[in-house]
């Protein structure tokens, strides 16, 4: 497919300076490009034998088959007999979509599910000839949807181990697991050079710096795909690698997930594609473009950024295949119809739910010809190509293959120890005074935090389930918790560990390790104003009260990027970021107790520490570059200078982090709200929206994206869904009559929904139960309801602690989303029925 050829050859583009014409020498559209300033890739000769039989294939297809094969559908969307009756050339699972009543299934699950799909797309009745599917999943760091799988720490982490060696070794093992599930396809690696650490996807990136990813992004395809001209490639135990997000989704204004990157041309080149010419050189097979758009272009219906650079310029011959629902975003477009996309350069479009309607139209737009034959026989072809070079065709059924459900194969001892590996070799040590690393693991050791036995929180986003967090370490059979690690290694040396996690209790001990950070989220849902950590579950506070005590306090922080916790940092001896390690805990205990003389700290930072949390673009190479800890930066245990202390002015407007006017958005609680379910009284915090209370279900739903809103089954009447802050909220300014409570809501029940809803209340029976909503269509509606009407019955709106509450009095399921305080559009009180 390619072989780099310009001033570079090791991945790293040449500078804007390289080239004598800039974007500002002549006015251009926004979004438009000049293919002939980006790289050329030297294109490799395609194979006349895959080529003919491409020819051969597509003499016998219908049109409708030529379609069906441009279109990917959810396997929660879709069954093997429409996967047959439309041709469908493939199926993905998202985060969510596994098969069974979970969000992640076991290996006879699935791969029962991989055979019913396979056996229905080759079944040639009707057809002259049938084509298989691939079925692809987001296995970003390990095959986190699989019971049992070994999860990798984040590429987050990963960036701050400088070896391209053990990425390789780590995509080897991921490719080999997900062969045990009958999976064709992972959309990885993700090459976004994150730029704004406020992104809820940076941990998904590996770093600021476009050189880390570039010496990555081969031996990634490698280690998935095996090495093209090698006997390895597509071989058994292999699988295909998509390139993501195609391209500039790490630069987005305000590290707003899917939205919109302001940069030159130079930079969106420069910067962040540089990291996908190694991938193909590599031969990397696919590319996902990304949701967002550059200068207010759409990504997903750029024909310059698809077309003209990536498969003209560069010489891609795999195919090109849309994010969830993404052409739905281009003007003009739906998720169930979008020409633009497709003569864009789309390929295949990932239609999840919305794929039955875009074939339809997309076949209309074939046969009036608004997409011309030629575009869709290049797209087929393209897609035929890489189900050829992966030998589909010749592989059998996917429980037929070799290592098809060998749990066996699921981390085991050699999978666990490149796991283990990758823990140690991302750990970066920003403090350590006094020398108190390593630990002397026959001592007397606390362990605290809410991080420290949850391997779900240690794993992010992406594990699991798309959101990650709320599972139980009995989910994790092949792994090892944080605390697991510590007293395996205390017990080995004698020693003795006592574990607390929210810290509160009266302890003795020689040293304290507190495990704590981030909450798990993933995509849009991770998005944040200001990088001021906000303590998650676990009181930071406490931190100081232990080493007043006269123990030392070491700092294990879990996070997504890097983000302002100068108070942490003040009040521990040594500090350690260890970013979103997985399921191999152990690797952060070999070096806390240097277990092995050769377990030392030598990860460096690959993202940029912040000195304020308003530094979230702060990169190196910037001209006012002023960090707290450098790109680069990383001490070993024989560094002996000791930090100061720090500064712990934040800079920003008090209450930048407290509640908001914005309850509920993008599917998550939003601006210091938390989500809540109320059962017979019995309260539960969630960290997620995916939640079985049993007479009340929480799950994610789909209104304008994935997941941005919830949905709500009441089994019986009583159970209460809440939204509520520690923090209490003064609304009494918007309750003069000028605001209201505005939400969206559908009914997705046989009956209508009769509904209570409330504010400033622990329980609905507080504020005069409420007010009455009835909701009985199955489409989106908007309901505003006025704040004068929740302070007549008696919230006390200066002080409150729930900003939303809601019941039903009998069973009912709806979904909801954009809980807000809005404007009264039409100063008219709405009280509701």
């Amino acid at each position: 497919m390619a072989t780099v050829s310009h001033a570079k050859a090791n991945g790293v583009a040449a500078s804007s300076s390289d080239h004598t014409e800039t974007s500002s020498s002549v006015e251009r559209e926004p979004g438009s490009i000049r293919a002939e300033i980006w790289p050329e890739v030297t294109a490799v000769p395609l194979d006349p034998a895959i080529e003919a039989e491409i020819d051969a294939i597509m003499a016998k297809m219908t049109l409708e088959q030529k379609v069906g094969q441009t279109m990917q559908a959810d396997s929660g969307a879709v069954t093997p007999e429409e996967v047959k009756k439309y041709r469908l050339g493939s199926v993905l699972s998202g985060g969510n979509s596994a098969p069974g009543p979970l969000p992640y299934a076991d290996a006879a699950t699935w791969l029962k599910t991989a055979d019913a799909y396979w056996e229905a797309s080759t079944d040639d009745e009707d057809v002259e000839v049938a084509i298989p599917i691939i079925w692809g999943i987001d296995a970003v760091h390990g095959h986190t949807n699989l019971l049992g799988a070994t999860v990798f720490p984040h590429n987050v982490g990963l960036g701050a181990a400088r070896d391209p060696d053990l990425i390789e070794r780590i995509m080897t093992v991921t490719a080999k697991e997900l062969v045990v599930s009958g999976h064709d396809w992972t959309f990885a690696p993700t090459l976004a050079v994150p730029r704004d650490d406020r992104w809820g996807r940076g941990y998904e990136g590996f770093s600021e710096d476009p050189k880390i990813v570039a010496s990555y992004s081969d031996r990634i395809v490698k280690g998935l795909q095996g090495t093209f001209g090698a006997d390895d490639f597509m071989t058994s135990g292999k699988i295909i690698s998509a390139a993501k997000h195609w391209t500039g989704d790490g630069a987005t204004d305000g590290g707003r997930d899917q939205g919109d990157a302001s940069i030159s041309e130079e930079d969106l080149r420069d910067i962040h594609t540089t990291g996908y010419l190694p991938a193909l050189e590599a031969q990397v097979q696919t590319v996902m473009v990304s949701f967002s758009s550059w200068q207010g272009v759409k990504m997903t219906g750029n024909k310059g950024i698809i077309t003209d650079v990536l498969k003209d310029r560069m010489n891609f011959n795999g195919f090109v295949v849309s994010d969830w629902n993404a052409h739905g975003q281009i003007p003009g477009c739906s998720n169930t119809d979008c020409a633009q996309a497709f003569n864009a350069g789309i390929d295949m479009f990932m239609a999840p739910d919305s794929w039955k309607g875009l074939y339809e139209s997309t076949l209309k737009h074939v046969k009036s010809g608004t997409i011309p034959m030629e575009r869709l026989n290049d797209a087929v072809r393209r897609i035929l190509r890489v189900k050829l070079q992966y030998k589909l065709f010749d592989r059998g059924a996917p429980s037929t293959r070799a290592g098809a459900g060998n749990t066996d194969l699921l981390a085991n001892a050699e999978h666990r120890a490149i796991a283990r590996e990758a823990v140690r070799k991302s750990l970066v040590l920003l403090k350590n005074n006094d020398s108190l690393l390593p630990l002397d693991a026959g001592k007397r050791v606390l362990v605290v935090g809410d991080g420290a036995d949850s391997i779900a929180k240690a794993s992010g986003g992406w594990t699991l389930s798309w959101q990650g967090g709320t599972h139980t370490n009995e989910e994790f059979p092949g792994g090892q918790s944080i605390l697991a690690g510590i007293q395996e290694a205390v017990a080995a040396a004698g020693g003795t560990v006592i574990f607390d996690e929210d810290g509160t209790g009266d302890h003795d001990a020689d040293v304290v390790i507190a495990v704590y950070g981030e909450d798990a989220y993933a995509e849009f849902q991770g998005d944040r104003p200001n990088l001021d950590f906000d303590d998650g579950d676990f009181d930071t506070a406490l931190l100081g009260g232990y080493r007043a005590k006269g123990m030392p306090v070491v700092s294990v922080f879990l996070s997504g990027r890097p983000l302002w916790v100068n108070p942490e940092i003040n009040a521990s001896d040594a500090f350690v970021a260890a970013w979103l390690p997985g399921s191999e805990g152990g690797g952060i205990s070999d070096v806390l107790f240097q277990r092995d003389p050769s377990f030392d700290f030598t990860g460096k930072l690959s993202f940029s520490w912040p000195k304020l949390p308003t530094q979230a673009t702060l990169n190196v190479g910037d001209a006012d570059y002023d960090p707290l800890f450098a790109y680069g930066f990383g001490l070993s245990v024989s560094d002996t200078a000791n930090l100061g202390p720090l500064s712990e002015e934040t800079g920003l407007d008090a209450g930048a982090n407290q509640s908001s006017d914005i309850l509920f958005s993008g599917g998550q609680p939003k601006g210091g709200w938390s989500l809540y379910g109320v059962i017979d009284g019995t309260q539960t915090r969630l960290n997620s929206t995916s939640w079985d209370g049993g007479d009340l279900v929480y799950s994610g739903f789909d209104r304008l994206a994935q997941e941005d809103s919830l949905r709500i089954d009441w089994l019986t009447g009583g159970p209460v869904m809440r939204l509520a802050t520690h923090d209490r909220a003064d609304f009494a300014r918007q309750s003069n009559g000028a605001m209201e409570m505005s939400f969206f809501v559908r009914n997705l029940g046989d009956n209508p929904a009769k509904l209570r809803v409330g504010i400033g209340c622990e329980a609905l029976s507080d504020c005069a139960d409420g007010v009455p909503v009835t909701v009985a269509s199955d489409e989106w509606q908007e309901v505003r309801l006025s704040l004068a009407c929740f302070a007549d019955q008696g919230a006390d709106m200066s002080s409150v602690g729930t900003g939303f509450i809601m019941r039903s009095d009998s069973a009912a399921s709806i979904a909801i989303s954009e809980i807000k305080l809005a404007p009264d559009l039409d100063a008219l009180r709405d009280c509701g029925d």
